[in-house]
């Protein structure tokens, strides 16, 4: 079935965020050394043109945007961050399209957790406030681009974007033709006009990204816990026990794990547990090459 002419445009809106966002992002990595996966063909490391990473639940998701070190047409590198773009027109829909992003992009972050990947969403359209603290909250930064200046950006090449649940789909076709029928300089002028509206926005989500990809360590807190077991089968006994014991009584007891907390100089935080030296060793040395 073919797709409706609204849901065209919105994939039309969801394609220029995405060449909006493409140089930023790669000048971006260029000067890190960095390597930007985007839809395309890339090379052996991955087939086709999907960018598509694996969950934590072995759940495939494709992809707009990941910054990967070490990454190379040949291979897949570590990755550094994961960012989505997405278009809403109607704020009923905000709420479903947050979660589909935090759905995918969550878990995958999971997996890569000793990573610490930057979370990011670019979206423009309709979304409630309610929908962007949602994403904010779990860890998104979130740049915006409210649905007045997406208007106002097709209005200064002639284009009259403005919809509601009432247009007709002929409409929604007419502003389609007019968007595939413009020039290269008129698609230009139409970027930038959208990127000025929103220059500081955009901006804020750099830093937001270069604060993340540029973080230093700057702590690691390392405990080695040790202690007997103590198994209760009542809630009381084991209140009575928390009740009584001696937080001040020093016994090495036998060794059950080392805790880690690392802590860098933006606020990022990984937390790990560990059984042995060697997985210790595997870890800090994991980190230390990040």
């Amino acid at each position: 079935m073919a797709d409706s002419p609204a849901h065209k445009f919105g994939q039309i809106i969801g394609d220029l965020l995405e060449e909006i966002m493409a140089p930023q992002l790669q000048q971006f990595c260029n000067a890190r050394g960095l390597y930007l996966d985007k839809k395309g063909t890339r090379g052996t490391a991955r087939p086709g043109k999907k960018v598509t990473w694996e969950d934590k639940f072995g759940n495939n998701h494709d992809l707009d945007f990941v910054i990967e070190k070490g990454g190379t047409p040949q291979q897949k590198g570590r990755p550094l961050a994961f960012i989505e773009a997405a278009w809403r027109r109607y704020t009923k829909h905000s709420r479903n399209k947050a979660q589909e992003i935090q759905g995918a992009i969550l878990p995958i972050a999971e997996k890569h957790c000793w990573d610490q990947p930057f979370l990011g969403t670019v979206l423009a359209g309709e979304f409630t406030a309610g929908s962007l603290t949602q994403m904010q909250s779990s860890g998104f930064k979130v740049m915006y681009f409210p649905y007045e200046t997406v208007v106002a950006a097709f209005a200064s090449v002639g284009i009259n974007a403005e919809f509601d649940e009432s247009t007709p789909d002929s409409h929604f076709q007419g502003a389609i033709n007019q968007i595939e029928a413009l020039n290269a300089n008129q698609r230009s002028s139409l970027k930038s006009n959208l990127i000025h509206q929103n220059s500081s926005l955009l901006n804020g989500f750099l830093e937001d990204l270069r604060k993340t990809l540029d973080r230093q360590i700057d702590r690691i807190v390392l405990i080695p816990l040790h202690g007997g077991e103590n198994q209760f089968q009542y809630i009381q006994d084991a209140l009575n026990f928390v009740q009584n014991y001696n937080t001040g009584l020093i016994s090495d007891g036998t060794f059950r794990k080392f805790e880690i907390i690392v802590w860098y100089n933006n606020g990022n935080r990984i937390d790990a547990q560990f059984s042995s030296k060697d997985e210790v060793f595997g870890f800090l040395n994991y980190i230390a090459t990040a």
